[in-house]
């Protein structure tokens, strides 16, 4: 499979465009492959210039990403600068705290890290990387798939052999190509946005919550989030309605702000000193799912975000987004370092799986916000977890996705099969003991 409109042409320049976390990751592969790589970015360097106030959503690095930062020699040093959640405490308005393991074991875990630190290891990691060129404060305009011109708009045009869109969801590479003929696009707001808070280390300089797990305030259709950072901080993430009751526009005064939290967050009140300058200052972020198709046209193919922005809610964006680095890499392999077979295969392997997790994450949105208070939902999750125990090869679908690189377009179906297991495993142990019991009360007759 190749694209024969440039099939057998020589690649001598990449330009991936987007110097974020999975543009880095990729360029480093390429770079790695003696492919001269041209990496855009329209802001300037993070590394000096900081990151965006309030915009950043701590990262939950799991297995899929570790094994793609592996491949470039960063898991080790992600991991050194993570703290491991191994389950979710739950925060309700009133009562104790509640606690959810993420394994059955309770030793897995989830890590968490700030996206701007693990963007700069990625960006130090491709500038070293030999062949790789980073090119910031260029902002794409244009590209045209069938020559490789790139248009920026501090003008003049620069020419690549490929042009690979890792400039995320609101990509200027995708939107060259969304109104052309045949391409097929769709993006679905959540009515919900999010905001970012923090909650300082305590007044002796330990955390103020348990740094071992990820915090969750549910209330029915919206909650707030904590993930501990190495500062002994913590950042919150409020995912609110917009409008409404309880919803971002309605909380406009020092005043508002107080009472609500008070009222859905009393625990964390007295926690986070700046709430009410934070919450007021800090910009309310988007919730989208995009999904478009085709990947590859031309010259030009999307990654990441660009192809299948994801929402948040299972904490796999980045992972996914570095898997689809790891694809190209396995088919590039595949192809013999042919880019024009390696980037259509690139998209029919991982189509499946970025509408799977896509899926899966708006669904979780419902379990992390609501279905986590109940008690139905907390004896699933233990039932889910003794079978784990008792049942070879039984894993529960949270652990299929955070532990394993199971392409997520198959985890449904090994659910399926495991419940039917499961089933006929609870059977057979039903009849059994009915069994045990009959010959037991023959013996006694």
């Amino acid at each position: 499979m190749a694209d024969p409109t440039w099939a057998g042409a020589p690649v001598e320049r990449v330009a991936v465009v987007g110097a974020g976390l999975a543009g880095c990751l990729l360029a480093a592969l390429l770079g790695r492959r003696g492919i001269a790589v041209d990496l855009y970015e329209r802001r300037a360097d993070p590394r000096t210039a900081g990151a965006e106030r309030g915009r950043s959503i701590n990262l939950a690095i799991s297995a899929r990403g570790l094994d793609a930062l592996d491949r470039v020699g960063l898991a080790d040093q992600a991991l050194g600068e993570a703290l491991p959640m191994r389950g979710r405490t739950l925060h309700p308005v009133r009562g104790a705290l509640g606690f959810q393991s993420y394994s059955a074991d309770g030793a897995r875990a989830i890590n968490s890290i700030g996206r701007a630190r693990l963007n700069h290891a990625l960006l130090d990691c491709a500038e070293k990387t030999a062949d790789v060129a980073l090119h910031f404060e260029h902002r794409l305009t244009a590209v045209d798939p069938d020559t490789g011109t790139l248009t920026f708009a501090e003008g003049g045009r620069r020419h690549a052999d490929v042009v690979i869109g890792a400039d995320g969801a609101w990509s200027a590479v995708r939107r060259s190509l969304q109104f052309s003929e045949g391409f097929d696009f769709r993006q679905d707001f959540l009515p919900h946005g999010y905001k970012e808070l923090e909650i300082p280390p305590a007044p002796g300089g330990d955390f103020a919550l348990d740094p071992g797990s990820l915090h969750i305030w549910p209330r029915g259709s919206s909650m707030m989030i904590a993930l501990p950072n190495t500062d002994r901080s913590f950042t919150c993430t409020l995912f609110w309605p917009r409008e409404g009751p309880g919803g971002f526009a309605a909380l406009d005064t020092p005043e508002t702000v107080t009472a609500y939290f008070a009222a859905q967050y009393p625990d964390a009140v007295p926690l986070m000193p700046r709430l009410v300058e934070d919450f007021l200052r800090n910009p309310v972020g988007s919730l989208v799912t995009i999904r478009c198709a085709p990947w590859v046209r031309g010259r030009v193919a999307l990654l990441g975000d660009a192809a299948h922005a994801i929402v948040p809610f299972f904490g796999q964006g980045a992972n996914c987004a570095f898997e689809d680095c790891v694809e190209l890499d396995r088919c590039l392999d595949a192809a013999g370092g042919d880019l024009a077979v390696a980037l259509p295969r690139y998209q029919q392997r991982r189509k499946a799986n970025a509408e799977a997790i896509a899926d899966m994450a708006l669904e979780n949105f419902v379990e992390m916000s609501d279905r986590v208070n109940s008690p139905v939902f907390r004896w699933t999750t233990r039932a889910r977890h003794a079978l784990e125990r008792v049942v070879p090869g039984y894993v529960s679908r949270y652990e299929l996705v955070s532990f394993t690189t199971l392409p997520y377009s198959e985890i449904d179906g090994r659910i399926r099969r495991q419940d039917r297991v499961a089933g006929a495993v609870a059977l057979g142990a039903a009849a059994g003991a009915a069994a045990a019991a009959a010959t037991l009360r023959r013996v006694r007759s």
